[in-house]
């Protein structure tokens, strides 16, 4: 990963959206003061517990009482859903996701971060420090916070051995149990699904010349789309709710699905028949990055926050319940939270390198120039998904 390709990916977001790409370091707080009683954050399902699903994960309580600063969540589905509350305003922080984080800078929605006011910030995986989805032109826009891979999620009884491809939700066929796919799978229900379309097709169909999932010219977004219409015939059910992918595969005879490893822990701790693989064409992922909102009204307690997200023992225990990747490499060895090198190397720790992250597509790309920008992409796939 290189520094200058958020550069130039923010600055061509910005080019399209007519925004200034970055905010300015005078917007950053230079030193912390009391915290303000309370932080009111936008996360992902299953980021900030505080004992309520299972007791034994809450990294919320102690955190309360340590600094006065109350957390307060609302819990979002898709990153869309994150860009439009942060757009709204009254929030302080977000954990966003490569395909909105560059939205959010280039929005000026996020301001820069000072890492000197995170003690913790040396602990930080080498490969998240300088990400390109939350730095811009050197400068940090919030701390690196999980990251991990879009499994495929299957049925053990529908699947006798382990699908090695992602052809199961794609391509009609018969499954080892003697049904068709057809009404058992499912397809995540937001834009960004369009780029595991196309990195189906970067290792079936080569000739098009796929760089890039999130870089696409108008013959390679073309044949995303046609893939994607395809599937159209066999999705029984889009999905972007957590808990309802959960409830389909325990209820409702879903067998196959693109989904996180979070759906699949806890399935298959309800002693459901559920695994998960990451297929021959490799997956798209998420490198998710707490952000400090322009406005925020709680900056002490957002920077006490952000300090404490990179404690090793929330770190450990945060990767254990949601079977993804700590962003600090000694949570998963140090012991002092529930993880251990097994267990990260189970979530992927090693699979860096396979893993496509989310990013904001746009109109001027690295691979080949000119790509069909992003707001193509949310039009175009409410189309698929209506039958067009």
């Amino acid at each position: 990963m290189k520094t200058g390709l958020g550069s130039c990916a923010a600055f061509a977001f910005a080019l399209a959206t007519g925004v200034a790409a970055t905010a300015g370091a005078a917007d950053m707080l230079d030193k912390l003061g009391a915290g303000e009683g309370q932080v009111n954050i936008v996360a992902w399902p299953g980021y900030i517990e505080r004992g309520e699903t299972d007791k034994n994960f809450d990294w919320v309580s102690k955190f309360e009482a340590a600094t006065g600063c109350e957390v307060k969540v609302k819990t979002a589905n898709t990153s869309d859903e994150m860009v439009a509350l942060m757009n709204e305003g009254g929030f302080d922080l977000v954990t966003a996701s490569g395909d909105a984080s560059l939205r959010l800078i280039a929005g000026k929605r996020v301001q820069p971060v000072n890492i000197a006011l995170i003690p913790s910030w040396g602990t930080v995986d080498d490969r998240l420090k300088n990400a390109p989805w939350h730095t811009v032109d050197g400068m940090h826009y919030g701390t690196p916070y999980m990251w991990g891979p879009n499994v495929l999620m299957y049925n053990t009884t529908a699947f006798k051995e382990a699908p090695t491809s992602w052809n199961v939700v794609f391509e009609e066929m018969t499954l080892s149990d003697g049904a068709t796919n057809k009404g058992r799978v499912q397809a995540y229900d937001g834009p960004i699904h369009v780029a595991d379309a196309a990195n189906y097709l970067m290792f079936h169909q080569p000739e098009l010349g796929i760089k890039s999932p999130y870089e696409l010219n108008e013959d390679q977004y073309k044949a995303a789309l046609d893939l994607l219409r395809q599937q159209r015939q066999l999705v029984g059910r889009y999905w972007h709710d957590a808990f309802i992918q959960i409830d389909d595969f325990k209820n409702e005879g879903v067998v196959a699905s693109g989904s996180w490893p979070f759906q699949v822990n806890l399935l298959a701790g309800d002693k459901q028949p559920i695994a998960s693989v990451i297929p021959q064409e490799g997956a798209t992922g998420w490198a998710d990055t707490t952000m400090m909102h322009t406005d925020a009204e709680n900056p002490n307690c957002a920077y006490m926050w952000m300090e404490h997200t990179l404690s090793s023992n929330l770190q450990s225990d945060l990767s254990v319940w949601f079977g993804a990747n700590p962003s600090v490499p000694a949570a998963c060895t140090d012991g002092r939270g529930i993880q251990t090198a097994e267990g990260c190397t189970t979530n992927g720790m090693d699979d860096f390198e396979r893993i496509k992250f989310w990013q904001t597509p746009v109109s001027k790309c690295a691979s080949q120039g000119e790509c069909v920008p992003y707001y193509r992409w949310v039009s175009d796939y409410i189309g698929v998904i209506g039958g067009r």
